[in-house]
Parts: C-alpha cells; structure tokens; sequence
C-alpha cells in the first residue's frame, strides 16, 4: 500500500483535468533475470574475462612485460574495458536495484504511465486507445512485464543502451517486474475496450 501510495504520488503531477490513477506501483525490488540475460550473461564474462586477461598481461603478471613497460598505453586503454566488463557482469544489478526504487507506473482512466527518478527524471505516457498492442511476459511467481509496443530486437539501433538495461524509458511505456501483472494486463485490456467503444467516430 506505501509503494501504491508513493506511485500515486510520484505521477501526480503529470495528470491532466479529470485524469484519475486507477493503479499504481514499482517495479519488484529483488534481482529478476530477463530472456536479455540468456545473451547479455555469457557475453559479459567473455568481455570481462579478456579484459581483465589483456589487463593483467600487460601489467608483465605473465612475465610478458617489463617494469618499465608497464605504465604504458596498454594499460590506460585496457582500463575502460575492464570497467565496462565489470559493469555487464554485475553492476548493472546494482544500478536496476537504484532505479527500481526510483521507477513509478501508473494506469489512469486515460493513460499508462511511467515515472523514473533517475539521474533526471525522464516520463512516458501513452493513451490507452491508441495503444497498438498489449504484450504480457508472466513468470511463475506472477511477477513480470507488461507491454505496450512490440518489443525490438536487444542489438537494436533503436535500443541504444536499453539493450543493458531494462528499466531504460523509451517513447512508450513499459511496465517491468511488476507484481500480479495478470490482474494489470486485464485492467488495461477493460480501460481499452471501453475507451474504443466510447471513443466518436467519423
């Protein structure tokens, strides 16, 4: 009910006249893998374990190196590698734990709503008729994701840095990890059907 309530809270300003929040909440706060993970998992322990290969080896740890060779551009450029490797293979869950407690969804009587209170705060909306598509991704624990767009290929040049992170907010809204997302999918699915069948017609 808190986190319903900080949601609540959180989209407030973003309602327009006679707009009212008809749920509200955050993504699951534990670690929950994504079929992203499958690619992103073995392709980050490739990454991080070259790095750090190519790191130690220019750092004469192989006795390829002398002392006085060690401070040199090998090093400087294996540095980012390494970083970005570490990134991939676990900080990234460190960084989707900080955004999960800073990500509000909301479903209005004419809107699905996302609000992230990141390094800025960035918001999505889209109405409810014109949605194209509703995509529900459910795991046994009824925790999962709601859809509003077909989702694009991960090495996508549309998905910039979305591909490592799936809290990333793009130009419509996407639910991710909600609880009970069943019980969601049909809300919106209701709010839909009757905004189509009330929505003029010419």
């Amino acid at each position: 009910m808190q986190t319903e309530q900080s949601s609540v809270v959180a989209v407030q300003s973003e309602l327009t006249s006679g707009e009212s929040v008809v749920w509200a909440g955050q993504p699951k706060s534990s670690v929950i893998f994504h079929k992203e993970d499958g690619l992103l998992i073995p392709f980050s322990l490739l990454w991080g374990g070259f790095a750090i290969f190519w790191e130690a080896g220019v750092l004469g740890m192989w006795g390829a190196a002398h002392a006085n060779e060690r401070w040199s551009f090998g090093i400087l450029w294996g540095i980012p590698f390494v970083l970005i490797g570490q990134y991939v293979i676990w900080g990234r869950f460190f960084y989707a734990a900080w955004l999960k407690r800073r990500t509000h969804y909301a479903v209005t009587n004419r809107r699905v709503i996302v609000v992230q209170n990141g390094w800025k705060r960035q918001m999505a909306s889209a109405y409810i008729d014109s949605l194209p598509t509703l995509i529900k991704e459910v795991g046994s624990n009824g925790v999962g994701a709601l859809r509003f767009v077909q989702p694009q290929p991960m090495w996508s040049n549309n998905r910039g840095w979305g591909a490592w992170n799936a809290l990333s907010v793009g130009g419509t809204p996407t639910f991710v990890d909600i609880e009970d997302v069943d019980s969601v999918y049909w809300l919106v699915s209701d709010l839909r059907e009757k905004a189509r069948m009330t929505k003029p017609t010419f």
